[in-house]
């Protein structure tokens, strides 16, 4: 099967700190692959060379068959990428509905002069965003809330609305910095159940990072496991649980 996402040989270093050490690993499509390891493992460092952020000191990345090393962040949205945010970034001033309408003009085809005159095709971009937000908000259950301020909403619905943002831009690969980060169990079994729906809804891929090992076993596919900046393993849930490398690593035993 042709991979979605490639991280080849992958290095990342701050002066005389390696952050990451030749990391490899694939996320093939329709999978939801997570990324594990202890503080300072290097989990955030290779989230955000895959996304641009940073810029890799050696290896590469290809994204749907593009080698994309060394894209800002903005070229990667629009080669079908998107992220979430550990601390969550809605814009309070908007309803719920203005936002998810927000992330829907990444993969709007109108430029700056067609928006500010108004031309046809920025109108019939208005449209297609609206609608399309109002189905993923039919989708992941915020009908209700389209209109309320969406800082106004309880946590739980806030990540879920930031999901549904990055849904808008029609992504193959939606990157989850920390997305069960201050919820509560219950909260984090609907999560669960949500990210497996999406994966299968937008015929895409997620790569999530996050410390909840129990939402992590749940829902990965596959996980990827990084300690000092280095992979010390992967596999299926079932054979990261019994490696004694990651019992190590997370245990110190």
């Amino acid at each position: 099967m042709s991979q979605l996402l490639e991280v080849r040989d992958l290095n990342v270093q701050f002066g005389g700190l390696r952050a990451v050490n030749n990391v490899s690993f694939s996320v093939q499509p329709k999978q939801i692959v997570a990324l594990i390891g202890p503080n300072g493992a290097g989990k955030t460092t290779t989230f955000n060379a895959i996304l641009g952020a940073v810029s890799p000191t050696q290896g590469s990345i290809h994204f749907r068959g593009t080698n994309t090393t060394g894209f800002p962040p903005y070229r990667m949205a629009k080669v079908g990428m998107a992220r979430t945010f550990q601390n969550v970034r809605l814009f309070g001033d908007l309803s719920l509905r203005e936002n998810l309408i927000m992330g829907g003009y990444v993969a709007a085809k109108c430029g700056l002069v067609a928006s500010m005159l108004r031309f046809p095709r920025h109108a019939r971009a208005e449209r297609d965003a609206g609608a399309r937000a109002d189905h993923w908000l039919a989708r992941l259950g915020l009908s209700g809330y389209a209109d309320a301020k969406a800082t106004s909403l309880p946590l739980g619905l806030q990540r879920v609305a930031e999901i549904g943002r990055a849904l808008m831009s029609s992504p193959s690969l939606i990157l989850l910095d920390e997305p069960a980060a201050g919820l509560n169990p219950a909260e984090k079994i609907k999560l669960g159940e949500l990210l497996k729906q999406i994966a299968s809804a937008m015929d895409g891929s997620l790569l999530l990072v996050d410390h909840d090992m129990k939402l992590v076993m749940g829902v990965a596919d596959r996980i990827v496991v990084l300690d000092f900046g280095i992979k010390i393993a992967e596999g299926t849930p079932s054979e990261i649980a019994k490696n004694p490398a990651v019992v190590e690593a997370y245990m110190g035993v």
